[in-house]
């Protein structure tokens, strides 16, 4: 089975919202209803008090991709969407989890938590709660290796993600191929107090 996210069929979205009640709900609820299928996702403010940023990860075996997008720009809370190219982006998660750690095999269990870059963040007579922060794929590989000593819990937050930066000292435009697809308008153009429910065309 692939790892979470490394699948042809996940493409990640981040998608700018205003930021007001009830946007989350609006966006969740169109997946609901048109039976689009979601791998994972993540909100939180963005740099604009005004708005905040959703990060999708679709499953495009539930509907093309072209598709989703359409219907997301139908709703006016949507100020824009792009895709992320998983080659040309730099994604992050965030991974909690309450592992079985007696007295034999505690030394093991932070041993493998120090190697991962992660943190103990809660410590039982038997247990320890961890945390562990990177790239879906080290998170699937710390998943898979902590599995054999007893997991109680785990809650992985859902991706975030950004475009890589251009390594280049002159300061040349990246060509189109290299910037992450983009749709929908500018946030400069956009009117967050706009009342409508539902974009025009």
């Amino acid at each position: 089975m692939p790892a979470f996210g490394t699948d042809k069929r996940h493409h990640t979205l981040t998608v700018l919202v205003e930021n007001k009640a009830g946007v989350l709900a609006r966006v969740a609820g169109l997946f609901s209803r048109r039976g689009y299928n979601i791998y994972s996702l993540a909100v939180a403010p963005s740099d604009d008090v005004r708005f905040s940023r959703i990060t999708i990860v679709v499953d495009v075996e539930s509907a093309p991709l072209e598709q989703v997008v359409k219907q997301l720009d139908k709703l006016v809370p949507v100020v824009s969407i792009t895709e992320l190219d998983p080659a040309s982006a730099r994604e992050r998660e965030l991974l909690l989890a309450t592992i079985e750690a007696g007295e034999s095999e505690r030394g093991q269990v932070i041993q493998l938590v120090n190697v991962f870059e992660g943190k103990i963040v809660d410590v039982g007579t038997d247990r320890l709660t961890v945390m562990v922060a990177g790239a879906p794929t080290k998170l699937d590989d710390f998943e898979d290796l902590v599995r054999g000593y007893g997991i109680v819990e785990l809650q992985r937050t859902g991706r975030v993600a950004l475009p890589k930066l251009v390594r280049s000292a002159a300061r040349t435009p990246a060509s189109l191929s290299d910037r992450p697809r983009a749709f929908g308008g500018s946030d400069h153009d956009h009117d967050p107090d706009s009342t409508e429910t539902e974009k025009a065309g």
